[in-house]
């Protein structure tokens, strides 16, 4: 469901830009607002949520999936953890729909998809590692990293119940709009994957705002 923003980019409290194969990790408090900008569209941005004060409690797709009956977010959808408790909701989207299902590239699948010589390119889990060791303050380790969202990701299902990677759907300028319901770990990975459609074949920057509540 397209829905769009009433804040104003000048009342953000917090603005990064992150590249292209670039992490972004940060904590948002409960009530405060966190944008996901695509700056130049079809971005994919695979991204973590925690509970920044127990980050045993995370995002679950299948509880999130479950609570709206639907594989696909947009806006009004709200985003539940592994212990079925509300973590965000989904307030603005300009995007109109987001995947739950397709996962986050990593070297392993690179190879197991598209060649052998494909397994050193850069990849999202390398990114959420990376974030993992250069943060140890947050407490988060590679068993940590688990089912993801693409924000901005087309990943139809078939009629048969499989998934393709298509032609993102997302525009530059479009974004996505999420309230925390409790204290969040923010962890995304800005997809670098040139070898399937996600991001056009040319990965490109995301901006990242927060607003207060």
């Amino acid at each position: 469901m397209i829905k769009e923003s009433l804040l104003l980019e000048n009342d953000a409290i917090f603005r990064e830009t992150v590249m292209a194969g670039d992490y972004f990790l940060h904590k948002i408090s409960a009530g405060q607002t966190l944008r996901i900008l695509d700056l130049e569209g079809n971005q994919a941005a695979d991204t973590l949520f925690y509970n920044a004060d127990d980050v045993s409690e995370r995002y679950s797709a299948t509880d999130t999936i479950r609570h709206q009956n639907n594989v696909y977010l947009s806006a009004g959808s709200m985003l539940m953890s592994n212990e079925n408790n509300p973590m965000l909701e989904i307030v603005a989207d300009t995007c109109g729909r987001h995947d739950t299902l397709g996962g986050a590239c990593a070297t392993e699948s690179n190879t197991v998809r598209y060649s052998l010589e494909k397994k050193c390119m850069h990849a999202c889990r390398d990114s959420w590692m990376l974030a993992i060791n250069e943060n140890e303050e947050y407490g988060l380790s590679k068993a940590d990293i688990t089912h993801n969202i693409n924000f901005f990701m087309n990943v139809p299902v078939t009629p048969e119940g499989g998934l393709t990677f298509a032609d993102g759907i997302s525009d530059a300028g479009k974004y996505v709009e999420l309230t925390a319901k409790m204290n969040i770990l923010v962890l995304i990975s800005n997809c670098p994957q040139l070898n399937n459609p996600c991001n056009a074949y040319n990965p490109t920057p995301i901006d990242v705002l927060v607003w207060d509540k």
